[in-house]
């Protein structure tokens, strides 16, 4: 099976390319959706631990800003990538010191509250933040290279297709670890993980840290991309968004979230272009025939075909 997971993944990627190549409008969207990919993987990690974050739209939104307003100074993707993940790994490391004492409904809606008190101040400082007009961002540099628009967008897919590939594998591994199975523990059995000397609000902060990591490097490739921010990115629908692509994609394996994004992406963009005033009502339909057919996700499908031809 973790061999069938890392051929696909290779083909995955090799499809991804292909498709971009073919119609190269899908270039947008496709690095968009590996962004938020990269996002949902952060989330995964928690779900082990049976704990779902409705606010962690909050570290897509820092690591998007803080691209935004350090573009200017620093105008190379690879530096701001860097200092986007740092950011929001201290951010994380701040808030997961506080949220980690909680569980459940009480996880969910202390990371909500945080978002959407970052998302007001966003929306309320316009001096500092341009309010809900939003801050533009200018094409960047690629170790002082300054491509034109078409080898920019290639550039930044491929940084984004890249990361996915390698914090995809990252997050394998880091599940398959006895810190990785620990989590699984803390969603069943976590009096009895105590008992056996393993504090398991230290191995949740650790894994929340990791997600507020993900999601800033999320945040930092979808305004690179975008190149245009607003506090809409730390608003409660897209923290949901994250959650939606997350039940759509599957939580049983670190591709899951990668499948969810790009299926979510594509859904959104056809039926918006289809029936535009609708297009939330198909999104909603197809989560409903995912959660009625298929509740462990797109993965979930994919998995069991896999082991049907392995056997």
């Amino acid at each position: 099976m973790r061999r069938g997971e890392t051929i696909f993944a290779l083909l995955g990627a090799a499809g991804l390319i292909a498709a971009a190549i073919a119609a190269p409008w899908l270039r947008f969207v496709l690095t968009v959706a590996l962004a938020k990919g990269i996002a949902v993987l952060g989330i995964l990690l928690l779900l082990r631990a049976g704990q779902v974050s409705f606010g962690h739209a909050l570290y897509i939104a820092f690591g998007a800003y803080t691209v935004a307003f350090l573009a200017p100074a620093l105008p190379d993707a690879f530096l701001l990538l860097v200092i986007a993940a740092l950011g929001s790994t201290l951010l994380g490391a701040i808030v997961g010191l506080f949220v980690s004492r909680y569980r459940e409904i009480f996880f969910g809606m202390l990371n909500l509250a945080l978002s959407m008190v970052f998302y007001s101040l966003l929306e309320k400082l316009y001096t500092i933040t341009r309010g809900t007009d939003g801050i533009r961002v200018n094409t960047l540099s690629l170790f002082g290279i300054s491509p034109e628009r078409a080898g920019y967008e290639w550039a930044i897919f491929a940084i984004a297709l890249i990361l996915a590939l390698g914090l995809g594998a990252f997050a394998r591994l880091y599940l398959a670890s006895p810190m990785g199975q620990a989590l699984a523990a803390i969603k069943t059995r976590e009096t009895r993980l105590e008992f056996m000397g393993v504090p398991a609000r230290r191995i949740l902060l650790a894994a929340y840290i990791l997600s507020a990591l993900m999601g800033g490097i999320g945040g930092a490739l979808i305004a690179m991309t975008t190149r245009h921010v607003t506090p809409l990115l730390a608003y409660w629908t897209a923290s949901g968004e994250l959650v939606f692509i997350a039940i759509l994609g599957g939580a049983g394996g670190v591709l899951g979230p990668f499948l969810g994004a790009v299926a979510y992406e594509l859904v959104r963009i056809y039926a918006a272009a289809t029936v535009a005033d609708m297009w939330q009502l198909i999104l909603g339909a197809v989560l409903l025939l995912v959660i009625l057919f298929a509740p462990g996700g797109l993965w979930a499908m994919l998995a069991a075909a896999l082991r049907k031809r392995a056997a």
